[in-house]
């Protein structure tokens, strides 16, 4: 009793599959294909025929054979030198006419002697099939032909793009339901393709190795390097052979090479036998060492792939991708656009920059350095918001290997957050010449003399969005650990006191400078906000105690490099599909956002904190006396910076820490890159670096010398014999408390500078 159902469960297998065979013939010879032949009269009622019926439908298949999943590309901004590819599969679309006749050949002699006779099925290979699978009882055979092929590779690509896993199941089930699907399918499509098209379609969807290569021509770019209208005899065999098994055939696999070459003499006996090759042709190929013939070309993807020492710049660029609803409504379109929509993308990478701020990094601070610190350099073109290149001294490595070996990273420090990045950073004095922006558009001149003093209470600061405490803030000057008193702004600037810059922010208020940072383009590093709108909206800001990324900053000092222009930072400047269509890629949005003599005038003051003998910013001199614009800071003992520009051509910012744990691993009482110091600054290691940087990227570039740029202004700097007292241009008055704690510390001031109080919420440095 248990042998009779598995003999009858056979027998109704033979029925449906004659049947099958018989609809087939009918439907080749006498070209119709419609649903109406499923009638439940044709197939009788048995429960196969029921089950297989509903797999049958196709209506709603579109099997577009030229319209494939294609991988992009990513360049460099002269649009040619590629970077990096991106694919889900690795598949560059090309035109039958772009492949060679012998790569043809050989794909049809492996995997369909009469293609070009059959009408979609080979009724031929059916019949053996069928014949040695169910009647001799012998291995399944397939039986189908090219064109079947190439529908279960599209009904499985079709089920993938639309995240379908039972379709996709479907698609490549072993069942009987399966194989008459596709082949009622390519019925179909013969009738709807040429045999051109269809051989076209199918050339560049198969999977062609492992790793998915998928098509001839990355097949042919990946094992000969070279391309699919160039492929010879013996290479075409080789590859038109791997599609039997793409894992196993794959002759990049040492291990699978023996096999490789068996299997590639196969297909070179199918050509003889069929006419395609000469037997002297044949002779020779299959005497050949397929380990000979092979020119391996990398298969790696994405930024880990990434060319000319670009990792974290690709990185920033598929963060800005997708981010931005230009490419898509969703990450998850944005993303599928990426890998699959054969994309040129030409960025704005400068690869000058980029490998030379790559080469300062690591030379200033090499990777393996026992300190552990890191240095993060970002580069902007001004006027463009072009991001030319990002220096850090670590390799970019997305792999669990980034995450245990201190030489390697997979996140870029010098940009936002949701670009990649950290949460932000306190930048010390570097932040400084924000505050002497605000002060000229406040209406003032930087050589206005201010009375400074040591202790600020808050209220002094107050404005509609700040309205300080009864608290007081203390602060002292790096060097002297005092005051000038009284001291210009410009000054201040060139000597990096922090003093006179709260003596400034209690004449114009903190809103005012909170607001000229935001029409500079500064934002939270981590939450995108300005900066009156975060935690960092306090006095101690005025002094670079923020949450700024390294790209930010460089795009602020380029605000200052180009007469006023701001521009939010960009990384492409054209994204252009397969079709060569332009997409619209985000815009840097340039304005005027600063009075060109008010920078002018802040250019001045900057550079004479680099050619005054007590100024801060000395050691950032740039060489071939050439007018040099920088600004140092410190931030405690966790960072240094420096952030400086080429008039027109750069900006640059550099930051110096450990950026993961600055305050279990100060920046102090250590020896970086074999030199000690027991208190570093801006001007001992970050101030180096962008000037063995700027000086370098200047002779590559051959850059113009502008000594004419940073000519002070009358309207902003007019000198003054009058002192303006703390909080004088106010118009809240101080408390009577308020103004005796000012003058009894100023009393103080004068009485003996010796004996200043040492201690401090707040201490930043040049």
């Amino acid at each position: 009793m248990g042998v009779m159902p598995k003999k009858k469960k056979t027998l109704t297998v033979q029925r449906v599959l004659a049947l099958v065979i018989a609809y087939i013939m009918l439907c080749v010879g006498g070209g119709i294909v419609t649903s109406i032949f499923f009638l439940p009269a044709v197939f009788g009622a048995n429960s196969v025929v029921k089950a297989v019926v509903p797999s049958l439908t196709v209506e709603g298949i579109d099997f577009d054979v030229t319209s494939l999943p294609q991988k992009s590309t990513m360049y460099a901004s002269d649009g040619k030198t590629k970077i990096t590819e991106f694919w889900d599969q690795n598949r560059e679309v090309v035109p039958l006419k772009k492949v060679s006749k012998v790569m043809q050949q050989a794909v049809v002699a492996r995997e369909d002697k009469r293609f070009f006779e059959h009408g979609g099925v080979d009724v031929q290979g059916v019949f053996r099939a069928f014949v040695q699978t169910y009647v001799k009882g012998g291995d399944q055979q397939g039986g189908s032909s090219l064109t079947q092929q190439y529908v279960k590779n599209a009904l499985i690509m079709q089920a993938s793009q639309d995240n379908d896993p039972i379709s996709q199941y479907h698609a490549s089930e072993d069942t009987i339901a399966r194989k008459m699907r596709e082949m009622l399918i390519s019925v179909q499509l013969e009738k709807k393709y040429s045999k051109a098209e269809i051989l076209q379609g199918y050339l560049n969807i198969a999977q062609f190795g492992g790793n998915s290569l998928y098509g001839v021509q990355a097949a042919a770019k990946r094992y000969f390097g070279t391309t699919a209208d160039k492929l010879n005899v013996v290479q075409a065999a080789t590859i038109a052979a791997i599609t039997k098994n793409p894992n196993s055939y794959d002759p990049s696999v040492e291990a699978n090479q023996k096999e490789s070459e068996k299997q590639r003499n196969i297909v070179l006996q199918l050509m003889h036998d069929q006419g395609y090759i000469s037997t002297k042709q044949y002779k020779e190929a299959v005497n050949t060492p397929l380990k000979d013939t092979l020119n391996l070309q990398s298969n790696s993807t994405g930024c880990m792939a990434a060319e000319y020492d670009a990792g974290y710049f690709c990185d920033y660029v598929v963060h800005k991708i997708l981010n931005s609803k230009e490419f898509g409504k969703t990450q998850e379109d944005r993303e599928r656009l990426l890998k699959e929509g054969g994309l040129k993308i030409v960025t704005t990478l400068d690869l000058d920059a980029n490998t030379l701020l790559n080469e300062t990094a690591r030379k200033t601070i090499p990777p393996e350095d026992p300190s552990g610190m890191e240095i993060v350099m970002a580069s902007v073109k001004p006027g463009t918001g072009e991001v030319l290149g990002f220096g850090l001294n670590r390799t970019y490595d997305a792999t669990d290997a980034g995450l245990t070996d201190q030489t390697k990273d997979a996140m870029n420090y010098a940009v936002d957050y949701v670009d990649g990045g950290g949460r932000g950073f306190s930048i010390g004095s570097s932040w400084k010449p924000v505050n002497l922006v605000a002060w000229m558009e406040a209406g003032h001149s930087v050589n206005e003399n201010l009375q400074t003093t040591t202790r600020y209470p808050t209220s002094l600061f107050a404005c509609d969005r700040y309205k300080g405490g009864t608290d007081v803030w203390s602060l002292t000057n790096a060097i002297t650990n005092n005051t000038v008193n009284p001291e210009t702004p410009a000054l201040a600037l060139a000597r990096s006191h922090n003093t006179t810059q709260a003596s400034m922010a209690s004449v114009i208020g903190l809103c005012k400078i909170a607001d000229t940072a935001t029409e500079l383009g500064y934002h939270d590093a981590y939450t995108g906000e300005t900066l009156d709108k975060t935690a960092s909206f306090v006095p101690a800001m005025l002094v670079g105690n923020v949450n700024v990324s390294p790209l930010t900053m460089a795009s602020i000092f380029a605000v200052y490099a180009s007469n006023g222009v701001q521009c939010n930072p960009i990384a492409l400047r054209k994204v252009t599909t397969v079709d060569g269509d332009d997409l619209k890629v985000p815009s840097a949005n340039c304005h005027q956002a600063v009075d060109p003599e008010i920078i002018q005038t802040l250019a001045w003051a900057m550079n004479q904190g680099v050619v005054r003998t007590d100024g801060a910013g000395q050691v950032a001199k740039l060489a071939n006396n050439r007018k040099t614009f920088a600004k140092t800071g410190t931030h405690e003992d966790q960072y240094v910076t420096t952030g400086g520009f080429i008039p027109n051509q750069i900006a640059t910012f550099v930051l110096v820490g450990d950026v993961q744990n600055p305050v279990q691993n100060p920046i102090a009482n250590i020896a970086i890159n074999g030199q000690y110091h027991s208190y570093w600054d801006g001007s001992t290691i970050a101030a180096p670096a962008w000037r063995d940087f700027m000086n370098a990227y200047a002779e590559r570039k051959q850059l113009p010398i502008d000594n004419d740029y940073g000519q002070a202004a009358s309207k902003y700097s007019a000198t003054s014999s009058s002192v303006t007292p703390i909080g004088g241009g106010k118009k809240t008055t101080p408390t009577q408390q308020q103004s005796t704690i000012i003058q009894q510390q100023n009393q103080s001031i004068q009485q003996s500078q010796q004996n200043q109080q040492s201690q401090q919420t707040t201490q930043n440095r040049q």
